[in-house]
């Protein structure tokens, strides 16, 4: 597939959130967001990092934003790692259940084995939120994995879909490869995507993996992590975290999949990514697209000329809306 003719607008999109500073390792965004009806409102979770060895270091706050009009974003909520007792906090994701609470799903690395896991937690409110509150929900060693982490959430029929990002063993994978709390930095593991689903946001049941890398070639070789998933035409288009190497952990960028049914996925973008920041590494990742009523809107971080992350929005008309 060719890049895509939306790139113009992702690239010149409203900035919804901007770095804590001007240099590499800064970054805003990891965005997970919903829209609530009831509310009529959207809620958008954030990440915000900074370079290691400067302090709060890595990923060291969440964040969570209300909007109305997808213009102006309030902070009602946020946590830091320290609440957790975790190295670093990555992608997270909210959604209001049927019976009325919210279900708040984040992953960080859990203290006591240096991986990655993904928690759940519960209250009436957002702002009720209690980190105290938070209980895991999947932890890598009882999944077979080395991590799973950034959970993305849809609804199909009744039917919840929360795709994570996991680390799959390797040869390259020892004793050691936790030592610096990120598997996913480190080239011993490889990253893919998994499924789980549920009717009810608590019980979930694991579909095991649906995209990973197919081989030892290609611009996406190392990663697949598919950020978000839209409905289109009758079918199901991801889109998904690429990258080669380990090297580009931070710095992926964006690939496109399609599927029928959420488990079979084909990769439309075998021959390199659909869209690029013309800046510093290239690097546009963690694309969270949804419709709302007749709009479809992105919300997505890509890098600054200074190497930087920034988080942008762009909308576009549901009518005739294509991705080719």
């Amino acid at each position: 597939m060719s890049r895509l003719n939306i790139e113009k607008e992702l690239l010149e999109g409203a900035i919804v959130r901007e770095p804590v500073g001007d240099e590499k390792g800064y970054w805003v965004g990891a965005p997970g967001w919903c829209w609530d009806k009831a509310d009529q409102a959207a809620y958008l979770t954030y990440r915000v990092r900074r370079p290691r060895g400067v302090e709060p270091d890595r990923g060291g706050e969440s964040r969570i934003a209300r909007t109305t009009d997808f213009k102006t974003f309030e902070d009602i909520w946020s946590v830091h790692k320290d609440q957790y007792g975790s190295a670093s906090i990555e992608k997270s994701t909210l959604k209001r259940g049927a019976d009325g609470q919210w279900r708040y799903f984040t992953s960080f690395v859990a203290p006591e084995d240096g991986r990655w896991c993904t928690t759940i937690n519960r209250a009436e409110t957002v702002e009720a939120l209690d980190p105290a509150n938070t209980r895991q929900l999947f932890a890598a060693t009882d999944l077979g994995l080395e991590g799973v982490k950034d959970p993305w959430l849809m609804e199909v029929d009744g039917v919840y879909h929360l795709f994570l990002s996991v680390a799959k063993s390797t040869e390259a994978t020892g004793k050691g490869s936790h030592d610096t709390l990120d598997i996913f930095n480190t080239g011993e593991c490889v990253s893919a995507t998994a499924l789980a689903t549920s009717t009810d946001l608590d019980h979930w049941d694991w579909q095991g993996i649906v995209l990973q890398s197919e081989g030892t070639n290609g611009w996406d070789k190392y990663c697949r992590r598919i950020n978000s998933v839209l409905p289109l035409n009758g079918r199901y288009y991801a889109f998904y975290d690429g990258s080669a190497g380990h090297d580009e952990n931070y710095e992926e960028k964006t690939g496109l999949a399609v599927s029928d049914d959420l488990k079979n996925w084909e990769v439309l973008s075998p021959e390199g990514p659909v869209v690029l920041s013309p800046h510093a590494s290239g690097s546009l990742r963690y694309i969270d697209v949804q419709q709302v009523e007749d709009e479809i809107i992105f919300i997505h971080e890509l890098t600054r000329a200074n190497g930087a992350h920034e988080m942008r929005l762009a909308k576009f008309a549901a009518s005739g809306f294509s991705l080719v």
